[in-house]
Formats: structure tokens, sequence, C-alpha cells
């Protein structure tokens, strides 16, 4: 993830994020009793796929890529921290230490939020500070993993990688004898150039999740198309063209029936505007999408299953307008009942590049399967084994001298200490 050298922003959004917090919360007392402190250190041993991965330059879809055989990694740490300051405010914040060469400590996400007590069904909520987009329905577990699978869906390998909220949602809800529903908005600025690594690199399946300053390095099979020597990379959380993004979410639940969520997505970005990064132009890219996720229970066997549809366009030259339709979705079933849960999910995805008469369009389509064991005999450990298998066909992979289509298989197995 972080392969390439840090360079520091002129704006920087974990910087932002942070003083949020800090300046919301500056006129209270800070008590000892009133902080949760949790976290995790994550050991691996992993038998990675062939094909070279995307943070070593290749189109490899896994995290691990490269052959070998069984090799011993660290697989990351997360501290998260939750402040209570009364009964209406929280604080929140997590930093990472990711695996890799340029691995540093990272902010995830900062944020304060508003919670009035409220005596009657409706409340409502405010949100300021840097925080994950409401579009997982795996990743809510700290330091935004899932407790199923140690890599997340391919939609949910995306949103960790390319897309944070640095601004402000409001969040309204409903509770009544058969559910809840739900909805909110947000505005935020910061995210402009999230779309370029899907567009570039394709799907992927990776639990690699990118911090606030982080730098994304792309395939090197792209540099020649920006006419810059490889390595090339670019920061997903920049501010290019000042205009203001959006998302709105609307959604029900029920404890019998289980939930519904949909998601509107549209970053609002100039797709003509870019910034100079590493002697090249990093553009913005219009992102938008819509999310349909649900999620219910039967006896111990629990369900999931999401799709995603949209695209991310930018124009690199007068009349040249590159829009690659985003399409993705899969389904999970977990089993939850003691310390044993086992989950299998199964993934589609694809992407095309418009217009078609491109000489070179960079497009894909593929699946994945991946089963997991989880074993949790206690609150401080859990132990995962995980095996990943994607199939893929992308003609970018000529350009690296490869056929177009790979199949990648992945072996994890994760000690992970909790406190």
């Amino acid at each position: 993830m972080n392969d390439l050298p840090a360079m520091r922003p002129s704006f920087s959004p974990s910087a932002v994020a942070a003083a949020c917090v800090l300046f919301a919360l500056s006129p209270c007392d800070l008590h000892a009793q009133d902080v949760e402190l949790h976290g995790y250190v994550d050991l691996r041993f992993v038998l990675p796929a062939d094909e070279t991965g995307w943070t070593d330059g290749g189109l490899g879809k896994s995290r691990h890529g490269g052959g070998g055989g069984v090799a011993a990694k660290f697989g990351g740490a997360v501290l998260a921290a939750t402040w209570h300051p009364t009964a209406a405010l929280v604080a929140v914040a997590e930093v990472q230490y990711p695996t890799g060469e340029h691995s540093r400590l990272d902010v995830l996400d900062a944020y304060v939020r508003y919670r009035p007590v409220s005596l009657t069904p409706w409340r409502w909520s405010a949100k300021l500070g840097a925080f994950f987009p409401p579009v997982s329905l795996e990743n809510d577990n700290v330091g935004w993993t899932s407790p199923w699978t140690l890599t997340p869906s391919a939609i949910d390998s995306w949103v960790g990688e390319e897309l944070r909220t640095i601004g402000a949602e409001y969040r309204f809800e409903h509770r009544g004898s058969a559910g809840t529903f739900a909805g909110g908005a947000a505005a935020f600025v910061s995210n402009d150039p999230a779309g370029e690594l899907i567009a570039t690199r394709g799907w992927s399946l990776g639990d690699l999740t990118s911090g606030l300053s982080s730098s994304l390095r792309e395939p090197d099979a792209f540099a020649p198309l920006t006419d810059t020597p490889a390595p090339i990379g670019y920061r997903p959380f920049d501010e290019i063209d000042h205009r203001i993004g959006w998302y709105a979410h609307l959604g029900w639940e029920s404890p019998t029936y289980g939930k519904i969520a949909l998601l509107r997505y549209d970053n609002r970005a100039d797709p003509t505007a870019y910034e100079h990064y590493r002697a090249r132009e990093v553009f913005a890219w219009h992102t938008r999408f819509w999310s349909l996720g649900a999620q219910t229970r039967i006896g111990d066997l629990v369900l999931i299953a999401q799709a995603l549809d949209g695209s991310t366009a930018f124009e690199p030259a007068p009349g040249l307008y590159l829009d690659t339709k985003l399409h993705a979705g899969f389904v999970l079933a977990g089993w939850d009942r003691g310390a044993w849960r086992p989950a299998l999910r199964v993934d589609l995805f694809s992407l095309h590049q418009l217009p078609d008469f491109l000489s070179d369009p960079l497009s894909e389509h593929g699946h994945a399967i991946t089963a997991a064991l989880n074993w949790r005999p206690n609150e401080r450990l859990r132990l995962t084994g995980e095996w990943l298998r994607i199939d893929s066909t992308r003609d970018q992979r000529t350009q690296q001298g490869i056929p177009p289509h790979q199949l990648d298989e992945q072996l994890q197995f994760s000690l992970r200490f909790l406190f």
C-alpha cells in the first residue's frame, strides 16, 4: 500500500481530521474512565499467488503475489480510541501501522459525533471529521476489518483503498415497533483522485487500507501512458478542484428480518482538473455509484449480499472523456455460533472503459471465491485460515508479457491478538 515515499501535501486530510477532534473536545475535561482503547496486532503465514501484486507494480488481484513458498509476515496493527466526554458527544480516532516497505503510522479515521438523547421515536446525529462512507456491510470491526474474512470483498477492498469522507454527515432515524428507518447525507472534500487506481489497475481483493496521508502505487504497465518512469503513484485524499462532493443513504433494519441499505455517492470532481505530483499530472476523477446491500439471519446462518454500479471518469485532453464503468457484487454466508465461525463468499466484478474506439481499453471481468474459518477461543485471540481464488481476464496484462486470463490463488493463516 505505502510502496512510494511519502510526500507531504499542502493540504493534509489527517491533520484536519485530528484538528476537528481536538477542537471539538478541548473545552472538556478528560477522564480516564471515559476513554476506551481497542486494537489488534496481526501476524500472518502466507502462501502468495503467482502473479505479481499491485503493491509491487503488477496486475495481480490478491494482496500477496509473486510466488514463492510459505512466508511469515507482519499483518499490521491498529489502535482505536473512543472518548465519551458527555452522553451526547463521542470522539473516535483510529491509527494503523500497516505492513509494507515504507510502513509508518497513519490515521485511518478521526471524527466527532454529536447525538443528543431523544425521548421520542425520532433521533438525529451529526458527524464531523474523516470517516468511511457507509458502504460496507462486512467491515464493522476495529480498524475497518471484517469479522468473517481476512480479505474483504472487491467492493470493500476498493472502498478501503480510495474512499474516505472528509467532511460532515447528518443522520436521522425513526425507531418503530417493526424496525428502524434511517437515512442521512454528507458533504465532503479531498477525495478527488478516487477512481484512478481502480481504473488503471482494475478490481482487487486485499485488506490493505489506506491511511489519510497514503501514497498508492499504480501498475507499472500504466507508466508509459503517463510518459513517466515507474513506479508511479498518487495520493487518493487530495483536494484538486475545490468542489464539494456528497452522498446520501437510506436504510431499514428489523430484529426479525435483518437490514437493507441504499446509498448514492458522487464526489463531483471536475475531470479536467489536475495537480502535479511526482513529475506528472494527477487528475480529479469524477466518481459516482449506487450501492445496494442487505443482510439477514436464519438461525445461526448470516447472509450478506451487496451490489455496486457506477463509473469513474477523467478528461486528460479536451474532448477525450475516458469513462470507466464499474460493476461488482458479492454474496457471503457465515455461521455465527460459538467459538468457530466459518464463512464463504462469492464475488463478481467487471469494468469497461469508454469510448469503445480506444485501441487498448482498460477493461476486465472476473469472479472470486473466499473461504475462511475463524476460531475465537477467547476475546483476546482470533485465529483465521483463508483460501482466496480469483479468476480474472484483463487485456492490460499483455503489456507485461503475460496472458490476459490469470488465476490467482492465495492461502493465509492469521494470528490476531486483540485488546
